[in-house]
């Protein structure tokens, strides 16, 4: 789904900034443009803008959350032309140590105005880091929920909104599924209690369009990469699923797709396009929109 596009940074950009602008999470617009500074691109810099995701392999119901690309996939179902339809956001994670649970569960509650009843390890975590917190947050611009959540089946499981907007699309959680404040307010009202959430971890994704087989590489997750170490064995078992045959893939270029793990569909059938190729013919874009002032940078 949708179109990888290029922008040109003004001087006053950051990644972070053209990241929430085009609803992308920090982690996915760094990967994509190596070598470029995160906090001062420069005036005139091309910024590549992942926009295009393969699907996860799960299935395409409710709400699937694949943590090593850090995004959120919705299907709200087929709309009134019978086209299925579906919904992507990016999201921050847990950390290392305080990983979000993969698996299978539903909607609970959902919540306007969340009140934060802190647990007691993140409680005990800040007390030992001098930094102690209030048993109980009240609504408010305090409080790291932000303005809506809906509880999970799994104990203690959120997903939710922030008032750290800078978290999206990186691990910095203990566990819980944060968006920006825009993307849950527009996903809040839509998700009805008793909605299936799948989580899975998925940093290799194939998927075919237009008689090409893609492959989308994010980098492991940290506790991943120690276990894999430099095996690839994941992504080729991710394409083989997907390809026709042994010969349906250019494996060359596949192992140089994932050993960059750009978080850009590349095409890896035989004779496909190169990055070079795909990023010449993507649409120019501002890196302003209009939907920008919707927001101010500092969230």
């Amino acid at each position: 789904m949708g179109t990888v596009q290029i922008t040109t940074a003004s001087h006053e950009d950051t990644l972070s900034d053209l990241a929430r602008r085009y609803d992308l999470g920090y982690e996915e617009i760094v990967a994509a443009n190596p070598g470029v500074d995160p906090w001062l691109p420069g005036e005139g810099t091309r910024v590549v803008l992942p926009t295009q995701f393969v699907l996860p392999d799960a299935p395409r119901e409710g709400l699937v959350l694949n943590l090593a690309s850090m995004r959120l996939f919705y299907y709200p179902g087929p709309a009134a032309d019978g086209i299925p339809r579906v919904i992507t956001h990016p999201i921050g994670i847990g950390r290392e140590g305080w990983q979000t649970p993969e698996g299978t569960s539903r909607i609970t509650e959902k919540i306007v105005q969340p009140t934060w009843t802190v647990p007691a390890s993140v409680l005990r975590e800040h007390e030992e880091m001098g930094d102690p917190l209030p048993p109980v947050v009240p609504p408010g611009p305090e409080n790291p929920l932000g303005d809506f959540a809906m509880r999970l089946s799994l104990p203690s499981y959120l997903i939710h909104g922030t008032n750290q907007p800078w978290g999206v699309g990186i691990r910095v959680s203990h566990g819980c599924v944060r968006l920006y404040p825009e993307d849950i307010a527009r996903l809040f009202p839509d998700v009805p209690e008793g909605t299936r959430v799948t989580i899975v971890n998925q940093p290799y994704v194939a998927g075919w369009r237009n008689g090409q087989l893609y492959l989308d590489a994010h980098p492991p997750l940290a506790e991943d990469a120690k276990r894999w170490g430099k095996s690839l064995k994941p992504m080729e078992q991710a394409l083989s699923a997907k390809a026709a045959g042994p010969d349906a893939v250019n494996w060359d270029k596949a192992r140089r797709v994932a050993h960059e793990a750009r978080g850009i569909p590349i095409p890896v059938s035989p004779d496909s396009p190169d990055l070079d190729e795909v990023l010449k013919n993507a649409p120019q874009v501002p890196s302003n929109p209009p939907w920008a002032l919707a927001y101010d940078r500092e969230g």
